[in-house]
């Protein structure tokens, strides 16, 4: 096989998906490969995730889509490298099913030029090893971003979740060096972000030496240009007195929280291992709002948990009744092989789920739609992102993370004074607020 001269990169799943993506990109720039669509490009890295049950077949179906995609339009075969989670799961399976070309985990990407090389050569390569960070100093350093870029600072999981592969597949927890992320920081300041969200699998357990989140985020809130600071995803086991403070302290830090807390009932958190109860989560999102009346919360759930009755999911509907979310993500529980909770007898039927998962979701789509039409009338900042569908239309986020469609006289990356004028579902129109002369 010849050396290849084009590359695609294609990210499944979380946030943290999309930042390694976006690093293998510049990885693959970096030696002097041209981005292209998928059905032309020489070597197509399926950057995976591995959460859901059905992840690790939609592998297969794309890699065999890839495959005849590329035959029916050019005739040949392109180098196929599986990266992420699913790859660090299955690892010389994927060789076997699927016969790929290359075979890397989250924690080793930063040697996807050597096995590119390798693969070129005839010679398939596997590396899953999961050394402490060692990627993000072989990184190459950040070039042209959007207005909102993503940092990852912490990586990997401690707190083994029943449910859950991510200690699995990314290893414990384990936090970057701050000067590492300061210094990234800046460069995508400087690259174009007005914006940054830092990531982690439990950012806010982010720590060095005595300094928490929460002092990170001041530091870099002095960077010049900087104008908003967000983060994800979050424990609340770690979320400290001194993080929500921040949210008081700090006017770039966006008022946006992200806590996930998986069930309403005590017994169903106890057997998925979480390490808060219903109350002590309530409590907790008090204390956040004492401090920033106004914030925007948002969380994660899981319906039918093995063993989950009827009235323990009523106690989650009734916590997302006492919450008012925002914005919520809610999935049907999934049996990860491995993980505790797959062997537990008591699997809650399909069907049980699905209607389940129906209820929940009418209940956090009506409170996203009360959120978002509580918040017309209200003046704020939105960040423009990208182009919308109208001429002349730009699509923004606000403060609260909501998306804003506005058409004005404006570009991308900039920062634009509007009054939220209506809402809907899942999106606002916002005017904006001409200055009045002095």
């Amino acid at each position: 096989m010849s050396p290849p001269k084009t590359f695609h990169v294609k990210s499944f799943g979380c946030q943290m998906n999309v930042y390694d993506g976006e690093r293998m990109a510049e990885l693959m720039a970096a030696q002097g490969l041209t981005q292209a669509d998928a059905v032309d490009a020489d070597v197509v890295v399926l950057n995976t995730c591995h959460i859901r049950e059905r992840a690790t077949e939609k592998v297969y179906s794309d890699i065999g889509r890839l495959r005849k995609d590329q035959r029916r339009k050019s005739g040949k075969t392109p180098m196929i490298a599986v990266a992420g989670c699913v790859a660090q799961a299955e690892g010389e399976e994927i060789f076997t099913r699927a016969k790929v070309d290359i075979v890397v985990g989250p924690q080793a990407y930063h040697n996807l030029p050597e096995l590119v090389a390798k693969a070129a050569a005839g010679t398939p390569s596997l590396d899953t090893d999961m050394p402490l960070l060692s990627k993000f100093g072989a990184l190459p350093s950040r070039r042209k971003v959007t207005p909102s870029a993503f940092l990852t600072v912490q990586e990997g999981c401690d707190k083994f979740c029943t449910y859950c592969v991510v200690p699995y597949t990314r290893g414990a927890e384990i936090s970057r060096p701050f000067a590492a992320i300061v210094d990234e920081a800046k460069a995508l300041v400087d690259a174009g972000a007005r914006e940054i969200t830092l990531l982690g699998q439990n950012v806010n357990a982010w720590s060095e030496n005595e300094r928490g989140l929460h002092d990170l985020i001041r530091d870099l809130d002095r960077i010049p240009g900087l104008a908003r600071i967000r983060y994800t995803t979050s424990h609340p086991n770690d979320m400290t007195q001194g993080l929500i403070d921040a949210h008081r302290d700090i006017e770039s830090l966006m008022p946006f929280l992200h806590l996930p807390v998986q069930a309403g009932s005590d017994r169903v958190l106890k057997a998925m291992n979480r390490s808060h109860t219903r109350d002590s989560y309530l409590r907790l999102l008090d204390r956040v709002r004492e401090v920033r009346p106004d914030i925007a919360l948002s969380g994660d759930f899981i319906v039918g948990f093995p063993g989950e009755t009827d009235a323990e999911f009523a106690d989650t509907l009734s916590l997302v009744d006492a919450v008012g979310y925002a914005q919520a993500y809610s999935f049907k529980y999934s049996p990860r092989p491995g993980t505790p909770a797959a062997s537990i007898v008591e699997q809650v039927p399909e069907s049980v789920m699905d209607e389940r998962l129906q209820r929940l979701q009418a209940a956090l789509n009506r409170d996203q739609h009360a959120f978002n039409a509580a918040t017309v009338g209200r003046t704020c900042t939105v960040l423009l992102e990208r182009t919308g569908k109208l001429p002349g239309q730009l699509i923004g986020k606000s403060p609260w993370l909501q998306s804003v469609h506005l058409i004005g006289n404006h570009v991308i990356g900039d920062l634009v004074e509007v009054t939220l004028a209506a809402a809907g579902p899942n999106s606002l129109t916002g005017i904006e607020r001409i200055a009045e002369a002095a």
